[in-house]
């Protein structure tokens, strides 16, 4: 039982919910980018909603398959083949022995995720399966997917299929608001630089990873230095280096950083930030701490109610 991937794509790896309480031993949470596409996924093909899957991102692979078995892919959408006939996000997919699945050109959106009814062959590191791609530990090999890699697989099952109901169905307009919560250094920026910061609407850069989102637009000014010790940075941290464009931190991104934290993305749109490539715009939004932990809610509420469906 396994896949083969005849051509891995451009950044094609194992990721799960990640792996959490390692930061002070400099450990990153890793995971997927997208964490409710990954849910979605795997709802579809009745696994674990937090299970590994495969995060594609941008230029996507091309799968053979050795077993009957179950997928389904939520997430950015791609011109998605099945022995070169079409098949859709959002909705279980029955494979057999020696089908082939191409992703070709992405439309909207960044990553998608590709569940497997059943396990991966793969070990855990520190709690996880996802691939932390900087530090190069965990998922397959520490690695991304390279052109012939064999995934081997633990188990494999058959599902039902199942549509994702069009109101869980994802769209991604290419044009953002990210809601944000104050960030520990917030009261030493003045009132200016605030004002720009949430006035203004930037342009994700194409150095941007899973370690962090640059953006450029107009620099947020600075009239004097604000001065930090180094310290935690955490998945959706917006540092304003000296060249005042923030900086948004992420999975891979590391655990101490010494510019200083304007903001911090909303923990209910942390998912947005996968979904970002290079030429999308965004905005950002202030609200309180209180509205960010309700819209939290809000999300999670709403998700639960698909898993009693």
């Amino acid at each position: 039982m396994s896949l083969r991937f005849i051509n891995a794509g451009m950044q094609t790896s194992i990721q799960d919910a990640g792996r959490s309480g390692f930061m002070h031993q400099g450990i990153s949470k890793s995971g997927a980018m997208d964490l409710i596409s990954l849910n979605l996924a795997n709802w579809l093909v009745s696994n674990p909603i937090n299970q590994a899957a495969i995060e594609v991102t941008l230029a996507g692979p091309t799968i053979e398959f050795t077993e009957r078995l179950s997928i389904a892919i939520c997430g950015a959408t791609f011109d998605l083949s099945l022995n070169d006939a079409p098949v859709f996000n959002n909705e279980t997919i029955k494979v057999n022995a020696g089908d082939v699945l191409t992703f070709k050109g992405i439309g909207q959106g960044a990553r998608a995720y590709l569940a497997i009814g059943g396990r991966f062959d793969v070990d855990a590191s520190f709690g996880s399966q996802s691939t932390h791609l900087t530090a190069k530990f965990g998922g397959y090999k520490g690695r991304q997917f390279q052109n012939d890699d064999v995934l081997t697989l633990l188990s494999t099952q058959e599902i039902e299929k199942h549509v994702l109901p069009e109101a869980y169905q994802p769209s991604f307009s290419g044009n953002y608001l990210l809601r944000c919560c104050v960030g520990v250094e917030t009261e030493q920026f003045e009132a200016e630089s605030l004002a720009a910061f949430y006035g203004r609407t930037y342009v994700v850069s194409n150095d941007s990873n899973r370690m962090g989102l640059r953006l450029t637009g107009e620099p947020v000014p600075l009239k004097k230095p604000v001065d930090i010790i180094s310290s935690g940075l955490t998945q959706g941290s917006i540092q304003i280096p000296p060249s005042g464009l923030p900086i948004i931190s992420s999975v891979d991104g590391q655990t101490i950083g010494g510019y200083p934290r304007i903001a911090n993305v909303s923990s209910a749109d942390l998912n947005i930030l996968g979904q970002l490539k290079a030429g999308d715009k965004i905005g950002c939004q202030f609200v309180s701490q209180d509205k960010a932990w309700q819209l939290l809610k809000e999300k999670q509420t709403f998700l639960n109610k698909l898993l009693l469906i």
